[in-house]
């Protein structure tokens, strides 16, 4: 498991060291110089606005060391100077902070139901969006689409193509593999697609691929609830359910690199009568079945805007199956606390956020109702485009050197049943 920024920190300085921290200790000059332009850059991203003399304390290194470093990424356009701090005594502290124009990011999401491509800054703050809600686009138009999504933004100036720090895809694994409702026989062609390839010959830069949860999850470390909560379980509540596990702010990928996997958990599925059977979560919960639910009534709703767009009728439907999938929830999120014992489990994705809230509420009852282990249940901070921030958050990770940045994105490529002992469940 890749270390946190903190554990770069030292207890002291090695005699003419410059303020190398001692973990550096037998490490050429070049090395140790990179690795505290990486710790100083990570510990503004995740502690500004933050002083020089706040950056050497937190970083264990020598004010010197620090106004040397901290010069040159301003210099960089990196890090800016963003105001100084009054009303202590003597002399006003320079705040420090990224400078979002100092580098952008690109992040798009395809899933069975839509397509989102979006363009951020250094910070983290859209720039731009682009949408498109349709359900199985294939690859062919799926390129067209994204190769016009980056002219628009090159059109309306959103970016500066020479600090893009690369292009981030989040994507289901078995995509084209997994018979979900309506799947037609033609989306069978995203299995033996060469994403990777396809998008590296329409952009010069580098292109960093994750599953979509494990995207999610590292928007939420970056941007949202994981600056505060170090180690948490997210659900990502989209088309179909999908998860990702973070400990120590750091996503643990498990030794064939699908942890994570909530929708193969399994839970009871009780009948009218009373009468249960074990089933796979993924078999119950997901955007997709919650539509189909609705079908069955009569209501027929295929996106989130008509979802949240509902009368009291279908809000009516809408609650009655949310109170069940609370029960299937509560069950699955128990085994997760009993295994990992996360501080917190994150509900995100393209469910509306009333309807998460909802979901959250009824399941903290279930599991008091049930006796199972009480979870902290939270909505994510990043919610309907949680996946396409965490694509653009991944570029952005790499080039600032932070902890949740991982090398293996550069190579990945979506997973299919010959990747992996076997596939999630169908829905």
């Amino acid at each position: 498991m890749r270390p946190r920024a903190n554990l770069f920190l030292s207890a002291g300085r090695p005699a003419g060291g410059e303020g190398v921290p001692v973990n550096f200790l037998g490490s050429n000059a070049e090395q140790a110089a990179a690795k505290n332009r990486q710790l100083v850059l990570a510990t503004i991203h995740r502690g500004a606005p933050i002083s020089r003399t706040e950056l050497a304390e937190r970083c264990g290194l020598t004010k010197q060391a620090i106004a040397r470093i901290v010069d040159r990424l301003v210099d960089e356009g990196l890090v800016m100077e963003a105001r100084r701090r009054h009303g202590l005594r003597g002399q006003p502290a320079i705040e420090l902070e990224i400078d979002p124009e100092g580098m952008f990011s690109v992040g798009a999401n395809i899933d069975r139901d839509h397509l989102t491509v979006v363009v951020v800054d250094a910070t983290g703050t859209v720039r731009g969006r682009v949408h498109h809600e349709k359900s199985f686009i294939l690859p062919d138009e799926f390129m067209a689409l994204f190769s016009d999504a980056l002219s628009t933004f090159r059109r309306r100036k959103l970016v500066d193509e020479g600090r893009l720090a690369g292009v981030g895809l989040a994507i289901p694994d078995w995509l084209g593999e997994i018979d979900v409702i309506g799947r037609p026989d033609a989306y069978a062609a995203w299995t033996e697609f060469d994403l990777r390839g396809a998008v590296e010959a329409v952009t010069p830069h580098p292109v960093f691929i994750d599953n979509d949860a494990n995207a999610a999850a590292l928007g939420e470390i970056d941007y949202g609830l994981g600056t505060e909560i170090g180690s948490f379980f997210y659900i990502l509540a989209n088309a179909c359910v999908g998860g990702a596990l973070v400990i120590d702010g750091v996503r643990h990928k498990g030794a064939g690199g699908i942890n994570g996997e909530i929708g193969c958990l399994p839970v009871r599925e009780v009948d009218e009568s009373g009468a249960g059977r074990i089933r796979q979560l993924g078999e119950l919960f997901s955007m997709f079945l919650l539509y189909d639910h609705l079908r069955a009534h009569g209501i027929v709703v295929n996106t989130p805007t008509e979802l949240a767009a509902l009368d009291g009728r279908g809000r009516a439907l809408v609650s009655d199956w949310i109170g069940r999938a609370a029960g299937w929830l509560a069950e699955a999120v128990s085994h997760i606390a009993l295994i990992a014992d996360p501080e917190a489990v994150l509900i995100g994705g393209r469910m509306p956020v009333r309807l998460i809230d909802e979901l959250i509420v009824q399941a903290q009852k279930e599991c008091l109702r049930a006796g199972l282990p009480q979870v902290t249940l939270h909505r994510a901070v990043c919610s309907e485009d949680a996946a396409a921030l965490g694509a653009a958050a991944m570029p952005l990770a790499h080039r600032l050197g932070l902890p949740s940045a991982d090398a293996g994105q550069l190579e990945r490529v979506p997973l299919r049943t010959d990747h992996t002992l076997a596939a999630a469940p169908s829905v």
